[in-house]
């Protein structure tokens, strides 16, 4: 795909307005968002969201709703559509089409479903159960992983950290179905309640599928055995931030003398990864104990762990009973859920995991208009000059290090609506024979693509979302920004609405991605993508000494009765959010000073900017997400995104009277400012 490099060009063309069409623009806030019986200066939230949470209450089917989510319904509405036009028709084989409709459709079979019951995993299941030493079992884990599966730990290939032109083979630990460590090793009473009822749910997962009940007792004991080993070693989730702790780059013979208990060449070569020299142990202490598990666990308590991961990951593709009993404890008891989705947008989303860029190329073609690329363009080479003044303008970093700033600045790739090549579906087998089959052949299907990089050069054009996702990134081994056309619709971007509302939604988005170049990880890596020390001793002290301080006014929030958020964990968001407000505001100011935008709907333009902000933001979440999310995300909840972030921006305050005594206050002293 071209490179789309936006270069830092004149100040004076800061003045380019977004909104140079004759056409006279809204304000772009709906008024309905509203909540006026709140007062901004006590919880700012509430004021700005509270209408919208009002209207979109939560449904059964949802943990959390949000602007995200909402506007992702809609989209996925237009995927249905696309999706069940081409479904409903009869395709030549081998085609795109004849992929779509037959994943879409074998979804769609409840009937074919229930009377296939476990039938399409039962050989799998079968053969791990016939393994009889641990030879066998490392002879088989690479079928397992290639198949989707993610037993003991976690292979891939990615660029390496230290040289990002270069795709290298990387391990990351993983193998434990509740995901974060802390479930299996905190003690407070819901921690244990979760794990209570997780136990619970192995036992009748077994159950559901052939095992007796003594079996699955003694199964489910074999699985929290190995898991618990598996989390007792794994980094916490703050630890797993700091991308240097988690470098541990060595040749496979070093490997090898790590790690005894498998053998690396055979393993490696039996994922197609073959000739592989070196590899990055990224924690290196898990594989260590996964040699120990390997060698010391029963061969048929890793039976009864590995199979768990196949039933684990494949219920969602099997009977309606069994993918009941799965939504019971994921959905229900771990995040508050009432209801299944619908099966069609279970099955829409699998088409879109499965083939998402083909899926993708439809979606632009019919929903994403030129002109919509055109003002991004316009609104990220303004936000690039303002993070570019506000560089230069900081008192606390030194001359030296502010070049290296603005290097990294200027090259940026920016990838906005689309990537300018597809990719190619031609070699993945889509069949009817069974839907958990062609899920199988999919994942493998992406493994092996993946694989296939190892050791060639980094492809700097391909994407890390498909088109239709409301969403952005930062990457930073390729030092790129990416906005796909999914998130550029309202209430994040508004072709009709002023440039207050467009910089307070989708331009601070875009100082967000921007910002992460420079949070507390990516200020590690240098403008090529490597991780790079770029910064005088004096000048990362002075940054660290700012970060600590976010993360200690995120820290002592209480984001539940007697549950506080980790402002280490989500620190790095936190600073994309600050940073993105304060480079946005800056470029709508400049922006519009020639021409400066009047008043709308009773609201000035600057109190606009800061609506459509704490809009991106509304939701309601139940009070089982709120303690998964503190436990799993890295972002703060979205109140906090908005009560913890404006307190620190002084425009805010100057915009809505903010003083001294509100409750909405925060001293000078102890409001932080980084970028």
């Amino acid at each position: 795909m071209k490179q789309v490099l936006i270069p830092i060009i004149a100040l004076a063309l800061m003045t380019t307005a977004c909104n140079s069409n004759k056409k006279a623009l809204s304000a772009g806030i709906q008024k309905e968002n509203l909540d006026t019986t709140a007062s901004p200066h006590t919880d700012f939230y509430q004021y700005a969201c509270g209408g919208w949470m009002k209207n979109n209450p939560l449904t059964g089917e949802y943990s959390r709703f949000g602007s995200f989510d909402k506007l992702a319904e809609n989209n996925r509405k237009q995927l249905r559509g696309l999706i069940e036009e081409i479904a409903s028709k009869t395709a030549s084989n081998a085609t795109v089409e004849q992929k779509i409709g037959d994943v879409y459709n074998l979804a769609m079979d409840s009937t074919k479903l229930n009377a296939d019951g476990y039938k399409p995993i039962e050989a799998e299941l079968k053969k791990i159960g016939e393994l009889k030493t641990s030879s066998d079992i490392l002879k088989l884990m690479p079928e397992l992983v290639l198949s989707g599966l993610d037993p003991y730990f976690s292979i891939y290939v990615g660029a390496d950290p230290m040289n990002s032109s270069m795709e290298m083979v990387q391990t990351y630990q993983s193998g434990i179905s509740l995901g974060q460590r802390d479930y299996y090793l905190e003690n407070d009473a819901h921690t244990k309640a979760i794990r209570d009822k997780y136990k619970d749910h192995i036992v009748k997962m077994f159950g559901l599928v052939g095992f007796t009940p003594a079996q699955s007792k003694a199964n489910m004991e074999a699985v929290m055995t190995i898991e618990t080993r598996l989390a007792t070693v794994a980094f916490d989730k703050v630890k797993l931030r700091d991308p240097h702790t988690n470098y541990n780059k060595m040749t496979v013979a070093d490997l090898q003398k790590l790690v005894p208990e498998l053998n690396w060449i055979e393993y490696l070569s039996s994922l197609g990864l073959k000739d592989i020299k070196d590899i990055n142990a990224s924690q290196k202490e898990s594989l260590v104990e996964v040699g120990k598990i390997l060698k010391s666990e029963p061969v048929t308590a890793q039976i009864a762990y590995l199979q768990w991961k196949l039933i684990d990951e494949s219920a969602s593709y099997l009977s309606d009973k069994i993918y009941a009993e799965n939504f019971d404890f994921y959905g229900k008891i771990l995040s508050g859920k009432k209801e299944q989705s619908p099966r069609w947008k279970r099955a829409v989303g699998t088409v879109d995991a499965v083939l998402g860029e083909a899926v993708g190329q439809m979606y632009v073609k019919k929903y994403f208009p030129a002109e919509a690329k055109e003002r991004m363009l316009k609104l990220v080479h303004n936000l690039q000059i303002s993070l570019g003044d506000r560089i230069n303008a900081l008192t606390w970093m030194g001359d030296s290090t502010k070049v290296k700033a603005n290097e990294k600045l200027k090259a940026f790739i920016v990838k906005i609506g689309y990537p300018d090549k597809w990719r190619d579906y031609s070699k993945l087998d889509i069949s009817k024979d069974s839907y958990y089959a062609n899920v199988k052949r999919a994942s493998r299907f992406e493994t092996e693509y993946r694989y296939a990089k190892a050791g060639k050069k980094v492809d700097k054009s391909e994407w890390q979302m498909t088109p239709q996702t409301v969403n952005a990134y930062y990457e930073p081994s390729t030092n790129e920004i990416c906005f796909p056309a999914g998130i550029l619709q309202y209430p994040f971007f508004d072709m009709t609405a002023d440039d207050a509302f467009n910089y307070g939604a989708i331009g601070v988005v875009i100082g967000h991605e921007m910002t992460h170049g420079f949070d507390d990880q990516g200020c590690q890596f240098d403008k090529e993508g490597n991780l790079k020390n770029w910064w005088t001793s004096t000048d990362k002290k002075n940054f660290d000494n700012r970060a600590s301080g976010l993360a200690d006014f995120f820290s002592a929030i209480e984001v539940a009765p007697g549950v506080h958020g980790n402002g280490k964990f989500t620190l790095g968001e936190n600073i994309a959010d600050h940073g993105g407000l304060q480079i946005s505001y800056q470029a709508f100011k400049k922006t519009t000073e020639a021409a400066p935008l009047a008043v709308k709907d009773g609201f000035t333009p600057e109190q606009r900017f800061f609506f459509a902000y704490a809009n991106v933001w509304a939701g309601n979440v139940r009070s089982e997400e709120i303690l998964k999310r503190t436990k799993s995300d890295p972002h703060a909840l979205g109140k906090w995104r908005v009560n913890g972030a404006l307190p620190h921006i002084q425009a805010w305050y100057d915009a809505f009277g903010i003083k001294a005594g509100d409750k909405m206050f925060v001293s000078v002293d102890k409001r932080v400012s980084i970028w």
